[in-house]
């Protein structure tokens, strides 16, 4: 009778479901096939789902159950609250057989033995037979129960585990994707503790949760037990770690983002108290929470996974994994393991883009966090503080309110159904409400560390998760509109389409349109956006005897060791995060053309920069690279643009040298990239010239012989070849890039470089905006056009038609 009821974790796979449950057959399936990989999992044992029922017979509790569940309306949160509490006091005043006792202690006290301990502690998890199928995601539904010690704790977790099959979310679950109460079953895992609360711990997906891109894992971390990255009560640290190029050997972090770490759950010290909440030292809160070998070994850990539940499945199965460190042994260890539920059931045909419509409204921004999925929702605040479980029946909430809180509960769900978008001041990507948002489709931003304090309760906002991976919430309802694109519809065209893409965030979305490549990835967004800082007060700040501006950038770089360092790592990654969103086609990559008055406003700006009568025609580009007062901060973006490609692998890079007036200035800018370690040739570096001004095209024939490639910037090119300030509303009537004198310009250097045999491409505005002059380019023999992503649909239709008429 005891070996039905207590498996060792070992003995039971992935077959085993009706028998212990999602969680546990995953469990088991690893440790009896993915161990000899190196894979380390805790060990322990399984209380059946036949224990589960035998404890339900032995209390006479199945016809009870069937009857209160009988009475149970859906909708009535009072009638679900009501059920569920019967439900549960039912379950966790029963008593075990003896023999089931006894089989437990057995099991237990032999796991004392295996570890050395007296009373070894355990994790105590639920696991459903239904909760972890790739058609139903029940994340978060059973109990949890950490740091259980002893025979008499233990019993009563295994209780409340039971219980937690009738929890008022999961009742609501099962009702809502139409699951049989009765044919779901409950085994608990007893599993030996990893000590991550002297470490840290975290939750591994491997595919990118808002956009589906499947070539990266992601990694959410943070200090202390994992419970409190799944709640969201913290905001976790985030490592992207790019698959193709780690499988080739290569170190691939492509990016790396400090959280909001201020506190820690642990074991408590208290009698009767097993885990506790702490506050972080600040010293702690400032570096990551494990070390880059950690996220390699942790990534390669998950690819294995994901490529082990694939092959037993026989299809693309990316996984949802939950990882530990132990503080004691310093080893890295997964605990849990589960198929993503969301995005590999899509099947992407089409792409929903969503269009705002409002220019002005970056004016609007009163909250910033991390976007959840890619919609957009417009509502009234509904602020939510605290909500025990008894006061939910009497909570009024409007459907299509903005559910705004600390972090979510999971008792919440049947109030998250009915908003329209959901906004909180903690948790990560991976957290409790970023799951159930995008279970129910609707947008969230999280980790927003101080809406609850801005945001009034009746005050109409918009939600906006449709533009990269910071989602913004606007003062006031944002007019926008769906544009629905059929990927299916798209034509095939000889001409190479490429895209202009600044934003990292958006990287990842943008890699299933089928673009070949990237035409132009602007240094300056990222600058601007991720970095924030001039690189010469990174550099040189404590030299400037400006106590606040190094106060600035000491907050600035936490979790890196110096300004230099972070500036190179933080672009490097930027560019990578891009680079690896197309890889292996081609990236160029255009080096930094901010002019000086953009330079000035960075961070500490004010100390390195020239006041200029003409910017735009000034000390930009090029004649930065070689100047002696600039060409440190250039040396960085050379060991930036050196690490993305010799160090994380993505030799697709091209790199691209901005506002270069002469051949013998390109020549300058090659000697300071050699100094820092970049060459022309070597390891397949390619490097091409922004042809944007009007000497590029007449000396093209000199140019050629140093380059491999041009890339007109139409925008530049059309203002200096017509000799006017495009940014001047008096003669912007006259500004027009199909001019005659602009298009005999482009056509003179398409001729040349044909003649040169390199590449000649544009990425400009023009071939965006109008398609008569993307026919213009085709039939002078341009190679490739690169367009921004909200005009790829158009341009391709209108290259199809042109080509089609040739």
């Amino acid at each position: 009778m005891g070996q039905q009821f207590i498996l060792p974790l070992h003995e039971v796979g992935i077959h085993d479901i009706d028998i212990v449950g999602g969680k546990n057959a995953s469990l088991g399936e690893m440790l009896q096939n993915l161990t000899k990989l190196g894979i380390a999992i805790p060990g322990g044992f399984v209380i059946t789902v036949a224990a589960y029922k035998a404890f339900v017979d032995h209390n006479q509790l199945d016809t009870v159950i069937r009857q209160k569940v009988g009475e149970l309306v859906l909708d009535d949160i009072h009638s679900l609250q009501e059920v569920g509490e019967s439900v549960r006091s039912f379950i966790e005043n029963g008593d075990f057989p003896s023999s089931l006792v006894a089989d437990i202690t057995l099991a237990y006290n032999q796991l004392c033995e295996l570890y050395g301990q007296e009373m070894v502690d355990v994790a105590v998890r639920s696991s459903a037979t239904a909760e972890d199928l790739p058609d139903a995601s029940f994340a978060g539904q059973q109990e949890t129960f950490l740091n259980v010690s002893g025979v008499e704790s233990l019993l009563l977790c295994i209780k409340k585990c039971f219980a937690s099959l009738f929890t008022d979310r999961a009742i609501s679950y099962r009702q809502s994707f139409g699951y049989d109460h009765f044919l779901v079953g409950l085994s608990v895992c007893i599993q030996k503790m990893v000590r991550s609360d002297l470490a840290a711990s975290g939750v591994a997906f491997s595919i990118d949760t808002e956009s589906g891109f499947k070539n990266a894992v992601i990694i959410n971390g943070s200090l202390g037990l994992g419970e409190m990255v799944v709640q969201g009560a913290v905001s976790p640290d985030e490592f992207i770690v790019f698959k193709p190029t780690l499988e080739k050997g290569f170190p691939s972090i492509i990016e790396k983002k400090l959280g909001n770490k201020d506190k820690k759950m642990v074991y408590s010290s208290q009698p009767g108290e097993r885990v506790t909440i702490v506050p972080v030292a600040e010293s702690e809160q400032a570096q990551f929470c494990i070390n880059e070998s950690q996220i390699l070994q942790l990534a390669k850990w998950v690819m294995q996974i994901e490529t082990y539940y694939s092959s037993i499945k026989n299809h693309w199965c990316p996984m949802d994994v939950e990882w530990a460190v132990d503080g004691l042994t310093g080893g890295l260890f997964i605990v849990q393991a589960r198929p993503e539920t969301i995005h590999s059931r899509k099947q992407p045909t089409s792409i929903t883009e969503y269009i705002i419509e409002d220019k002005k409204r970056h004016d609007k921004i009163i909250v910033e966090g991390i976007a959840v999925g890619d919609k957009i929702a417009s509502g009234k605040v509904r602020m939510l503080h605290t909500l025990a479980k008894h006061e939910i029946q009497n909570f009024e909430f409007e459907a299509g309110s903005v559910l705004v809180t600390d972090m979510t509960d999971p008792d919440w769900e049947p109030i998250m159904k009915k908003a329209s978008a959901i906004i909180t001041n903690k948790g990560g990507r991976t957290c409790h409400a970023a799951i159930v948002a995008r279970e129910l489709g609707v947008p969230a931003i999280v980790g927003c560390g101080n809406a609850t304090e801005i945001l009034q309760a009746g005050q109409v906002i918009t939600a906006s998760c449709a533009e990269g991976e910071v989602g913004y919430v606007y003062d006031s309802a944002i007019p926008f509109h769906e544009e629905i694109y059929d990927l299916t519809s798209l034509p095939e065209i000889k001409t190479p389409v490429l895209m202009n893409v600044a934003s990292p965030s958006k990287a990842f979305h943008f890699a299933h349109l089928p673009s070949k490549g990237i035409g132009l990835a602007r240094e300056e967004f990222i600058i601007n956006n991720y970095i924030q800082a001039h690189p010469l007060a990174l550099m040189q700040h404590e030299q400037m005897n400006d106590a606040d501006l190094t106060a600035s950038i000491r907050h600035l770089i936490r979790g890196y060791e110096s300004g230099e360092r972070f500036f190179v790592e933080k672009l490097a990654q930027g560019v990578a995060k891009i680079a690896a969103a197309f890889y292996p086609n081609k990236v160029i990559v255009r080096f930094s053309d901010f002019k000086s008055n953009e330079y000035f406003n960075l961070l500490g700006g004010s100390y390195f920069e020239p006041h200029e009568e003409n910017p735009m025609i000034g000390w930009r580009g090029a004649s930065r690279y070689y100047s002696e007062k600039y060409q440190a901060a250039f040396g960085l973006e050379c060991m930036a643009i050196k690490k993305v490609r010799e160090q994380l692998g993505l030799d697709n890079v091209v790199v691209m040298v901005p506002f270069c007036r002469t051949p013998e200035e390109l020549l300058q800018v090659y000697g300071v990239m050699e100094k820092y370690g970049l060459k022309r040739g070597e390891n397949g570096l390619q490097v091409y010239v922004m042809a944007e001004l009007p000497s590029n095209v007449l000396l093209a024939d000199d140019f050629a012989k140093h380059i491999d490639g041009f890339s007109i910037g139409s925008n530049d090119l059309t203002q200096l070849t017509l000799g006017l300030d495009r940014d001047s509303a008096l003669v912007s009537h006259l500004y027009n890039e199909r001019n005659p004198a602009v298009k005999k310009m482009i056509s003179m250097l398409i001729t040349s470089a044909k003649k040169a045999g390199i590449v000649v491409g544009i990425c400009g505005q023009g071939p965006s905006d109008f398609p008569d002059f993307s026919q213009f380019l085709v039939e002078e023999g341009i190679d490739t056009i690169s367009v921004t992503p909200d005009a790829f649909f158009k341009t391709v239709k209108a290259i199809h038609q042109i080509e089609s008429k040739m």
